[in-house]
């Protein structure tokens, strides 16, 4: 038995970002949606003056720095997990997916967090049964690589 490739279907889309939006958390950050699509999660976070961690240098606080790419990442591992379990029901998935957590987040902060928009990209590196790990990249808007991370979420 074979089964159909899976797509990210646009019902689908807006389910996941109807969910993230929901989060209080990201609206407090500021982030913004991009692109998501079964290979990648985009997100952007516009710099305002409450994400400041350095104020004699303006640069990005690091804890706001690891929650995007957590905040990518988680995506990115549902987006894994929906492909998945795309063989059970809706409410049989929902189940399943309402587990999705952060088991661990290694962040490496390669640069500060110069710049007005910063831009985070997810990639899937494997997805097990129960967790996901991605690999997310965050570049300020001249594309300098400001930092690497490395999470492993739980999903099913």
């Amino acid at each position: 038995m074979t089964t159909a490739p899976f797509e990210l279907t646009a019902d689908l889309h807006d389910a996941l970002q109807g969910f993230l939006e929901r989060i209080p958390f990201n609206k407090v950050l500021g982030i913004e949606l991009g692109e998501m699509t079964t290979q990648k999660v985009l997100m952007y976070l516009p710099m305002k003056p409450e994400l400041i961690g350095n104020f004699l240098h303006g640069i990005l606080h690091g804890g706001v720095i690891s929650s995007l790419l957590d905040v990518a990442g988680g995506a990115m591992a549902l987006i894994g997990a929906f492909e998945r379990h795309q063989h059970l029901s809706g409410a049989e998935r929902l189940s399943k997916l309402s587990k999705l957590g952060t088991i661990d987040l290694r962040v490496d902060y390669l640069r500060p967090g110069r710049g007005q928009r910063f831009t985070a990209q997810a990639v899937l590196l494997r997805s097990g049964n129960k967790v996901a790990v991605v690999r997310t990249e965050l570049h300020s808007d001249d594309g300098t690589l400001v930092a690497v991370g490395t999470g492993t979420y739980l999903c099913g």
